[in-house]
């Protein structure tokens, strides 16, 4: 016994979710899509100069093609 509770209180909840719709803070939304980022010294472009250097005996090894 006690299933029937449960079971409306699963409804209730689940109705309440399926219609209930929250503000939706528009320019936030705009601003994520729009790809504008938070950090104003981004120029767009990641420097990768750094790993490469320091990975580059690891590519000589691959493009050997034995793998060890």
């Amino acid at each position: 016994m006690g299933r029937g509770r449960a079971k409306a209180k699963q409804i209730k909840v689940a109705r309440k979710l399926k219609y209930y719709s929250p503000e939706t803070d528009l320019t936030a939304l705009q601003r994520e899509l729009g790809g504008e980022s938070a950090e104003s010294d981004f120029d767009g472009e990641n420097d990768y100069s750094e790993y490469a250097d320091k990975y580059d005996d690891f590519d000589d090894e691959d493009d050997s093609g034995t793998h060890r």
